[in-house]
């Protein structure tokens, strides 16, 4: 069944910026380009995988059509990475100045923050960048831009149908799915009867909610709770799971959960039997916790839990390409069931990221349009992706852990160093965390990573590119690092590693060789 596709968000509140936005990445007086000749590549989606491969592709000489039914750079750059960083940035400098007097700095007693125009800025630095994900930035890479409802109609056959002209059916020798996917609320008795938020609406808001409720401790839930509550309001968070960010390393959720409640988070963990209702003094939760019975009442609620496949309206069974709820089924070479048609990005991905679907697209634009059969294909399985949890600290993760390793690679050694023990944390103030590495017994090969830190999502790329290169940890720590850093805890674990190999054998040769060259 061809259901229909999921609404078009609408911006809001339309002002000058919004405005701007729109008539980038949809703008309303487009009209589609009109072509009989048949398409070396037809991509299907405008978010980062769609982008990537549209243009990546057209600028290797291939002949390319991209078609959005909504808005180009897609989450990201709309209800998703763009606009919650900038919002976050709002919320550390009001942190910053909250806590100005532990540097010795006199703030002048409590800060005035002015929510809407911490709302104001998101939107004009998010107008500021969508030129570069725009319809007419495409259009003059040698992309065909149609703006409408994808739909496939055939083997080699879709359809695009928008409002403002007639239907037209195009003509691909391969195509690649990239529609992405979307918030979806998890099943809870009364969420339908109340007006939540979700990624697609939390950005239009303009006025501070002075009780906030968020469903959902994953990482946009975690990252939305601090950046909220940092800017004024009593938030609740609330997830099933017994700690925050339940994915990665324990202690670095247990050093966030301490780090929420020290900034008046209140964290309702391990949440059962949750409902919830309507009320004369606003949106109400009833859940059980800790043995207790809990009513909580906040006046907005943002649910940020739960994906799903952006699939209806795609016709999908007409093309032989197979799907379910989790998304479209593809190989570790992105192809679907129909060896036409690749897909790339959260609509086939686990990690749903936009670095992983900007080299998935990479992946795509090289089996699809380059291979040889096996010859020259890449794998998706050769990709080595890190994640990172914009929280103060931030949390950033690469490759594996022993919790998340197979039963017969759990022969790993794990070095952890302190950011308590590295001078540039202690001077910044930002000493509350840790670099972990995991290696393989007896050797120096990295296999994973967590990093707790300010800046950890700029500290896991120096390991992320040692994985990638197969530097082990002990040439980490020839690697000079300027002094003072917070990345010398790196090198500190190459130091680590190292004298792990220090064993009594090599102590006593080390003690001959001085003696010739010192004597006794």
């Amino acid at each position: 069944m061809n259901k229909a596709p999921h609404p078009i968000p609408a911006l809001q509140p339309l002002d000058e910026y919004n405005q701007s936005l729109q008539s980038n990445v949809h703008p309303k007086d487009w009209t589609n380009p009109q072509s009989a000749e048949p398409y070396q590549l037809v991509v299907i989606g405008a978010g980062t995988a769609g982008l990537v491969t549209a243009a990546g592709a057209a600028g290797l000489g291939a002949r390319v059509a991209l078609i959005e039914r909504s808005l180009m750079g897609g989450d990201c750059l709309n209800v998703g990475c763009v606009p919650s960083k900038a919002i976050i940035r709002s919320a550390r400098v009001a942190a910053s100045v909250s806590r100005a007097h532990q540097y010795g700095i006199d703030s002048g007693g409590d800060i005035q923050i002015d929510f809407s125009t911490v709302m104001r800025r998101m939107r004009r630095l998010r107008s500021q960048i969508s030129p570069h994900d725009s319809a007419k930035r495409f259009s003059e890479l040698g992309v065909d831009v149609y703006l409408g409802q994808a739909t496939f109609t055939g083997g080699q056959s879709i359809q695009v149908t928008n409002d403002n002209e007639p239907p037209q059916t195009l003509q691909f020798r391969k195509a690649v799915i990239a529609t992405g996917a979307r918030a979806v609320a998890p099943n809870i008795p009364g969420l339908d009867s109340v007006n939540y938020l979700t990624n697609e609406t939390l950005f239009s808001i303009t006025e501070l909610p002075r009780r906030l409720g968020i469903i959902g401790a994953g990482p946009i839930g975690c990252e939305m709770a601090q950046a909220m509550a940092r800017l004024g309001s009593q938030v609740v968070l609330i997830d099933r799971n017994d700690r925050v960010l339940p994915r990665e390393d324990f202690d670095a959720s247990e050093i966030l959960r301490r780090g929420f409640e020290a900034e008046g988070i209140d964290l309702k963990l391990g949440a059962k039997n949750l409902s919830v209702r309507q009320s004369v003094e606003g949106i109400q939760f009833e859940f059980d916790s800790e043995s207790r019975h809990n009513v909580i009442t906040v006046d907005r609620l943002l649910v940020a839990a739960g994906r799903a496949p952006n699939i209806d309206g795609l016709g999908l069974d007409q093309v032989g390409v197979n799907h379910d709820e989790r998304g479209v089924e593809v190989n570790d070479h992105l192809q679907t069931t129909n060896p036409n048609v690749y897909a790339a990005g959260d609509i086939c991905s686990k990690l749903k990221f936009t670095h992983v679907a900007d080299f998935q697209a990479r992946i795509v634009i090289q089996n699809a349009l380059f291979a040889l059969g096996p010859i020259g294909r890449k794998r998706v399985s050769d990709l080595i992706v890190p994640r990172v949890t914009y929280t103060s600290p931030e949390v950033a993760q690469v490759g594996r852990s022993p919790n998340q390793s197979n039963p017969s690679e759990t022969d790993l050694q794990t070095f952890t160093q302190s950011m308590s023990t590295v001078d540039r944390a202690i001077l910044d103030g930002q000493d509350e965390g840790f670099v972990r590495v995991h290696v393989r017994q007896g050797t120096d090969r990295i296999v994973g990573a967590t990093i707790v830190a300010e800046n950890a999502g700029d500290l896991i790329n120096e390991i992320t590119m040692a994985m990638n290169s197969k530097i082990g940890l002990s040439r980490i720590a020839s690697v000079i690092h300027p002094y003072p850093t917070q990345a010398d805890a790196i090198r500190k674990l190459g130091d680590q590693f190292n004298r792990t190999k220090l064993t009594p054998l090599n102590q006593r040769l080390l003690r001959v060789l001085m003696k010739l060259n010192v004597g006794r």
